[in-house]
Formats: structure tokens, C-alpha cells, sequence
């Protein structure tokens, strides 16, 4: 049985779309069991493995992160935290404020030792559905060679236990794929990714090749990762945007969308980033999923899942054997 504790309140559309997601969820898998953290007033579901705990306080977007877990103690986010912490969850799940579910993760949950900085890892969509996983989004804008070499470690077993790659290839983002190209930072990561024999390294990829499976794991600093995310998102939907004027745009054209609709709702099912849940804070003595503010009920059951076999592939354990070991 793996128990997920999750933030009721987070999200733009908290609470309806995470009980309606909850309630799919407890449905689909019978070895799961929920914990929901906030105000108990609010919560419409009753069901035999789900447990409603009240909570006074709520984190808000606008909220400062730190200061927000630090004061407010009893607000559903920090709960949520608090129990996996304890060990009585196997991990949580929140829309809520990005910064404060960090927060959360660094000084409640905890770092597994030897890692120095937790990465924000994101499994994004390719042209053939595969998929990548991409380190990290946005959880450290800076960042050393060392660090790097650990999200391509932490990344590696991500790949193999949450997307079940056996041997995944591990790529460094740059703007070659020469050895040499790149700034301090990309060289210096580049020698010590090829120096090591833990994961599969396959050099440098290029931006241009991430959708089109340059490699299953690829690795940057969380600067430089936040913006290739935002920039896939906004591509996407200008794409989107583009496609539908060009299909209502004749009677001719209405008629090749009418006779196409199967394909193009295919096409834009892969595309569709609510079929690979949130974004984890990996590195942690615990698993932390957050998933996307403006989630729908079916990104956020895809989060859930997410979380729950994070928890069945014990992922924080083989972490701690292999990855807080190597850099001890």
C-alpha cells in the first residue's frame, strides 16, 4: 500500500480538481491511500482509504516562500511536508506555490546526504511519444559542474524507475555537440560526466534535438532549463494557436479538419503535458511532486500517479544507496 499526503488547497482551481482527481485516483488503484491536508468544509468526498486532516492556514501565489512555510505551520502545505517527513506518507502532492513547495522540500522534508542542491526534474514529450526527462526546470538558476554531474546521477535513476528506460542515455544541454563547445560551466560538467562509469553519458545535445529524442535524460542548470520549458510551452501553443485559424479558416479547410479530427486529436494527446504529470523535486529524503498551477483534474491525477510509483519503486532509497554514497 503506498500513502500519498496532498495539498487540497494548492492551485488555481484547488479544491475541486484535486478531490475529482483524488477520487479517480483511490478508483483506479486499489493499493493507494490519500491523506488531504486544508479546510475540511470544503471537501466534498468521502471515500474508505482517504483521510481529510483540517488545516487553519493556506499558502497563496503571493505569498514569499520562505517566510510562508516558517509562519505558517498550519497551512495544508507545510502538514502535507510534515508527514512525509515523519515517514507516515510515502510522499506529497501540491499545485500550490512552486517556490514554497521548494521550501517545503529543502527544510521540513529534507536533503538526502551528499546531495548538495535537489533538481527540479520534468518528463516532456517528443515527436515519436517517448519522451525525455529534463533537469532541472527551474529549482537552482545557478549552478557548479559537480551539481550538474548529480542531476545527471539523480536523473539517470529517474529514468529507470519512474519511466522504466534500463539503460538511459544522459545528455548535457549545450550549443554544440563538440567536446569543446560550451561555456566554464558546460566544459567542466562535460570532463566530469565522461571521467565517471555510473550512467550511460552520450556527450553534448543541442536545443533543437530535445524533441526529437537526443537522448532520454538530458541535464542543465535550472536557469538555463526554465527558459527551454517556457519556450516549448509558448512554441506549443502558438502552434496550436496557428493550426486552428489555418483549419477554420475556409469551408475547404473545415472540411479536411472534420475528416483529420482522429489524427489531430492523436497529435495533440502526445503533445499534451497533463499525460506526464508534475515536475519532482528529486534529491530529497522524500517525494515531492508538483504539479502545474493551472492544473486540470487529469494533470493532476497524472501527478498522483506519478507520486504513487515514485513510492512502489522505492526511488528515494536507491537515491540514498547510490547517489548520496557516490558524493559522500
Amino acid at each position: 500500500m503506498v500513502k500519498i499526503a496532498i495539498d487540497m488547497m494548492g492551485g488555481d482551481d484547488a479544491p475541486e480538481i484535486v478531490l475529482e482527481a483524488v477520487e479517480k485516483a483511490v478508483n483506479d488503484f486499489k493499493d493507494l491511500e490519500i491523506i488531504l491536508f486544508g479546510d475540511q468544509t470544503k471537501c466534498t468526498l468521502k471515500h474508505g482509504r482517504v483521510e481529510v486532516r483540517h488545516c487553519t492556514e493556506e499558502i497563496t501565489m503571493d505569498d514569499e516562500p520562505v517566510r510562508a512555510i516558517k509562519r505558517k505551520k498550519d497551512s495544508s502545505m507545510a502538514r502535507m511536508a510534515e508527514v512525509v517527513k515523519a515517514g507516515e506518507a510515502d510522499g506529497c502532492v501540491s499545485a500550490g506555490n512552486t517556490g514554497a513547495l521548494m521550501s517545503a522540500g529543502l527544510f521540513i522534508v529534507g536533503r538526502i546526504k551528499g546531495v548538495e542542491r535537489p533538481a527540479l526534474v520534468l518528463t516532456l514529450p517528443t515527436i515519436s511519444g517517448k519522451g525525455f526527462v529534463f533537469m532541472d526546470v527551474g529549482a537552482n538558476a545557478d549552478a557548479k559542474p559537480e551539481h550538474l554531474l548529480q542531476y545527471a546521477q539523480l536523473g539517470n535513476i529517474y529514468a529507470q524507475k519512474i519511466r522504466g528506460v534500463e539503460q538511459p542515455s544522459v545528455g548535457l544541454l549545450n550549443i554544440g555537440t563538440e567536446a569543446a563547445k560550451g561555456n566554464t560551466l558546460t566544459k567542466k560538467a562535460f570532463s566530469l560526466m565522461d571521467e565517471q562509469n555510473v550512467f550511460n553519458f552520450t556527450g553534448n545535445v543541442e536545443a533543437k534535438g530535445l524533441m526529437d529524442d537526443a537522448a532520454d535524460v538530458v541535464v542543465t542548470d535550472g536557469y538555463t532549463g526554465n527558459m527551454i520549458l517556457k519556450n516549448l510551452e509558448g512554441v506549443a501553443k502558438a502552434m496550436g494557436k496557428m493550426l486552428k485559424t489555418t483549419l477554420l479558416s475556409s469551408f475547404k479547410n473545415k472540411i479536411a479538419a472534420f475528416v483529420l479530427r482522429k489524427d489531430l486529436n492523436g497529435l495533440m494527446s502526445k503533445m499534451d503535458y497533463a499525460e506526464y504529470g508534475g515536475s519532482v523535486l528529486l534529491g530529497l529524503n522524500g517525494i515531492v511532486v508538483k504539479a502545474h498551477g493551472s492544473s486540470s483534474a487529469k494533470a493532476f491525477y497524472s501527478a498522483i500517479r506519478q507520486a504513487k510509483i515514485a513510492g512502489e519503486q522505492n526511488i528515494v532509497e536507491t537515491m540514498r544507496e547510490t547517489v548520496g554514497k557516490v558524493n559522500e
